[in-house]
């Protein structure tokens, strides 16, 4: 009979494990008695069955993963990365030659049928052992996040001679609700440097996102170097709201952000806005312009009146440049075209031009994603609309066939301000509290959508009133948080109350983080400490 996928991992971890400890006997250790299914974890996870007994992280402990599957290695040591920046501990990952070795914790890839959506994991966390299933690499990184939120912010000194972090033991099984999990930053309102970036998708990635949204350019400018157009970034990025100095991404810059994301798989998904919010690129060539008049460089908030020149060849040739290149540097399956606040461009030139640009992005290996109103033209079952504003244009993409992107405004908008006395943001479509953010039900939002045809859930962060990591931190966090537990979590696992518990017990690692959250006085925020009370060994 063929043994069961924990069978033989167990098997492997005490092959390995008697290899290393070369028979001395282990000291006992009397672990604490817990309750899994009362960790703080966000997302909550699909099942969590408690076993009341800990796994000992300590500087005994080492990480072993599948070495033939692509990937897991990486992910081991990531893992391993982020202990020593939490407890200091410096754990060893695939290596034999360390007899002190006491405890692992095994990465493994697993064919188990439970585990074929791309993204699941089965968590298993025993006295001496923490086992992680998943079928991709991928999933075996949502799996590193949880046990991550597991460790304890501070150790036991009273459980051994050594610092030890009890772990609370028992079994998770998980699997994201959707496949697209995502968040977009407007860097073309006002510039985010490259540190800027990757500290912000590592704040994601530790919640189980998986897309970050660059919205690369726009009437204020333009954000990424395009080899064969140089006054893009020459000209277009040299400012931003405010008349502040702009700047833009090399492309050299831009594979940096890729790659960090990718190692923490997440997919980047650019945006050129288009045949709206194009000032910049038509200062930088006017050629391109198509309202009439005389483009100069603009850093105020108004939208709606720029427009590329739909009837122009020159354009299309031009946008056949930039999507190629970006598309070149851009694993990810997806580009974005904008395509909203398009006033000034006529009805028929818009939907010409949308027409046009998907071929293009089609000729480029990519599957275009738009804002809702892409859905006037005659678009493709295979493209994606966002939805931000309009319920007819979703439910127009479905009738389509063709995926919808949760964006409402009202809901999901991280630029909107919180309240009246929010510091930063905006409020023409709402104030959204921390509880607003999270009591809203994707599944359901609008009716005539079919369930199938929603792709995922995505939180825009505009940046017109924000120029600072700092700001933008102020905005995302924590209404971010939420949006990751709406995105992966099903929907009879989601509860206000006992979801502003485990909120508020995040505290610790965003201040470990620096993040500047704002402190909501809806959540009673606290700097947790692992309690239990001792039980003796089995």
């Amino acid at each position: 009979m063929r043994q069961s996928t924990v069978l033989k991992a167990l098997i492997l971890f005490t092959g390995i494990l008697g290899f290393l400890a070369c028979g001395e006997k282990r000291a006992p250790i009397n672990f604490p008695r817990t309750d899994l299914a009362q960790e703080n974890l966000i997302p909550k996870p699909l099942k969590i069955t408690p076993t009341h007994t800990a796994f000992g992280l300590d500087r005994y402990t080492a990480i072993y993963t599948s070495q033939n599957e692509l990937g897991f290695a990486a992910v081991g040591e990531f893992l391993a990365k982020k202990i020593k920046e939490k407890t200091k501990l410096d754990l060893w990952v695939n290596d034999h030659g360390d007899e002190g070795v006491k405890r692992i914790i095994y990465i493994n890839q697993s064919d188990s049928t439970t585990l074929q959506a791309p993204e699941a994991y089965q968590l298993y966390i025993n006295r001496d052992s923490v086992i992680i299933n998943a079928s991709t690499a991928a999933g075996a990184f949502r799996g590193i996040q949880t046990l991550r939120q597991l460790i304890p912010e501070e150790s036991n000194d009273t459980l051994a001679e050594q610092r030890i972090w009890p772990i609370a033991s028992g079994k998770i099984e998980d699997r994201p609700n959707f496949e697209y999990r995502g968040s977009m930053l407007d860097v073309a309102r006002h510039f985010f440097s490259v540190e800027d970036v990757k500290k912000y998708i590592d704040l994601l990635a530790y919640y189980k996102i998986n897309v970050l949204h660059l919205h690369l350019s726009d009437d204020q400018g333009w954000r990424i170097e395009i080899k064969s157009w140089p006054r893009l970034t020459e000209v277009g990025g040299s400012t931003e709201v405010g008349g502040g100095p702009g700047g833009f991404y090399t492309q050299e810059d831009y594979t940096e952000i890729v790659e960090y994301a990718a190692a923490r798989y997440i997919t980047i998904v650019p945006e050129i806005d288009m045949p709206g919010h194009t000032n910049a690129a038509s200062v930088a060539y006017p050629i391109l312009n198509g309202n009439g008049k005389t483009p100069e460089l603009y850093t105020g908030m108004r939208v709606g009146f720029s427009t590329f020149d739909a009837q122009k060849d020159t354009v299309y040739a031009f946008i056949d440049d930039v999507v190629e290149e970006i598309a070149a540097l851009t694993p990810g399956p997806y580009f974005h075209i904008g395509g909203d606040e398009s006033h000034v461009t006529k009805k028929k030139d818009y939907i010409l031009f949308v027409n046009k640009v998907e071929k293009i992005v089609q000729k480029h290996g990519k599957r275009m994603i738009g804002w809702d109103e892409i859905v006037q033209a005659d678009i493709d079952s295979t493209t994606i609309a966002q939805h931000w504003a309009t319920r007819e244009n979703a439910i127009a993409a479905a009738k389509n066939g063709s995926k919808v992107i949760l964006s409402p405004a009202k809901k999901a908008y991280l630029d909107m301000q919180y309240d009246t006395l929010s510091k930063f943001g905006l409020h023409w479509a709402a104030y959204i509290p921390v509880d607003t953010a999270y009591i809203w039900t994707p599944e359901k939002l609008i009716e005539g959508i079919p369930l199938e045809n929603i792709l995922g859930i995505e939180a825009p962060l505009w940046s017109e009133t924000i120029s600072t990591i700092d700001e933008l931190e102020y905005l995302a966090f924590p209404r971010m948080i939420g949006y990751s537990e709406l995105s992966w979590t099903t929907e009879e696992n989601r509860d206000w109350e006992n979801y502003r518990v485990r909120l508020a017990n995040q505290a610790p690692f965003l201040d470990r983080m620096d993040v500047k959250y704002y402190p909501s006085k809806l959540i009673d925020w606290k700097k947790s400490k692992y309690t239990y009370e001792t039980i003796e060994k089995d």
